[in-house]
């Protein structure tokens, strides 16, 4: 799998969530489905077993898949 990077905005909504980088991170190399929503971005989706007593909640990460990273 190639590495993941989260963006800024990415990173915040998953704080506002709960969502750790290991469970998203997770969620995308195990997903339970997978679906291209347009050339470029795809959802992965799994459930995750939260808190306790443990709870199950649906969790979609999408990706930008193949996304090139420009530095300078």
């Amino acid at each position: 799998m190639k590495k993941i990077i989260f963006s800024d905005h990415a990173l915040f909504q998953m704080r506002r969530r709960g969502i750790s980088e290991k469970d998203a991170s997770r969620i995308i190399e195990n997903s339970e489905q997978t679906s291209e929503v347009r050339p470029g971005r795809a959802v992965f989706q799994a459930r995750i077993m939260v808190g306790e007593p443990a709870k199950a909640f649906l969790v979609r990460v999408f990706v930008d898949v193949g996304r090139r990273i420009l530095r300078s």
